[in-house]
């Protein structure tokens, strides 16, 4: 069996899961059986990760969200997805692997899946740039858009960067055109568009692949302006404020929730999504279904009033405190 990564907070479970692997060695190396013993131990490790997951921090969960165990775009469109079919480049310059994407069915029906994908090991990792894409990612996930559109196909988008490439050569070819372009063209685009942020949701990276008619963010996923590191860095000089930063930035689920944000949460496996990933791609596959429900009856025409209305009404807020 894989050994598990834990994060700092986790430590005691961690403990407890080494507890439990010793004895699964000792009853295989000997006629003793300490079945008893290790179920025991396993429902406390169970209850133990509940209770630290029921009250975690904003900075706690960005952890979890670039835990590098964790389900990437190509785990949920393998799992979610048939027939899926890669398409690579924007026709302009290269093929950006930090964005994959393509054709595919879900639940029978034709639709076009995209999404940032940051890698496994060393290896990938640097193949798809940490999942950081340059101007030609986002123009072959515009490529891929259009696309759809022209054979009128619903877009399936899935968001995990901690943002977009920041180096010279990105800036070289319009990296913020190329972003500016996709938040563009997607708030026109007269097919229905999907999002869901399954990890980290990184500042312009992620928005230009994430304007949407439904939005989805999974429970222990962040979605923020900037990372907490950069804000950090910004307003008191140093990263190591970060943990401040990201409960003063409101990038979790809930809080977007609330502020109307995001549309729907998807809950997580006990531990995270990275401790059950067929769990976790069953919970998505279902709440995917029921945001397609949504949209998918509706005409170009109201779809674009409906996607105006909703970006319209990003920053509104009510002052309930009453009248002195």
């Amino acid at each position: 069996m894989a050994k598990k990564t834990f994060l700092d907070f986790e430590q005691p479970v961690a403990e407890l899961e080494a507890k439990i692997e010793e004895l699964r060695y000792v009853q295989s190396e000997s006629a003793v059986d300490i079945t008893l013993e290790i179920d025991q131990l396993s429902k406390k490790s169970h209850q133990l990760t509940k209770d630290i997951y029921s009250d975690l921090s904003p900075w706690q969960i960005t952890k979890i969200a670039r835990h590098p165990e964790r389900p990437y775009t190509l785990d949920y469109i393998h799992g979610i997805f048939t027939d899926f079919v890669e398409m690579h480049g924007d026709r302009h310059f290269a093929d950006d692997l930090s964005i994959v994407g393509g054709l595919a069915r879900f639940n029978g029906q034709a639709c076009m899946v995209l999404g940032q994908q940051k890698g496994r090991d060393t290896k990938e990792r640097t193949l798809r740039n940490f999942g950081m894409s340059k101007p030609e990612g986002y123009r072959k996930a515009l490529r891929l858009m259009k696309t759809a559109e022209k054979f009128k196909l619903p877009v399936f988008t899935f968001v995990d960067t901690p943002g977009a490439y920041p180096g010279i050569d990105a800036e070289e070819r319009g990296q913020s055109e190329a972003i500016g372009r996709n938040i563009f063209e997607m708030a026109q685009l007269e097919v229905p568009i999907i999002t869901t942020i399954i990890g980290e949701g990184g500042s312009g990276g992620a928005l230009a692949i994430s304007v949407a008619d439904q939005v989805l963010m999974l429970q222990y996923s962040v979605y923020s302006v900037i990372s907490p590191e950069g804000c950090a860095s910004i307003l008191w000089k140093t990263s190591e404020k970060a943990e401040v930063a990201a409960e003063a930035l409101g990038i979790t689920a809930h809080r977007l929730k609330a502020l109307s944000l995001v549309d729907k949460i998807v809950n997580e496996p006990v531990g995270g999504a990275h401790r059950d990933t067929a769990q976790m791609v069953s919970f998505l596959k279902r709440a995917l279904g029921d945001a397609w429900r949504q949209v998918a009856d509706l005409k170009p025409k109201e779809l674009l009033e409906r996607r105006y209305e909703r970006l319209n009404s990003y920053g509104r807020f009510t002052d309930t405190k009453a009248a002195k």
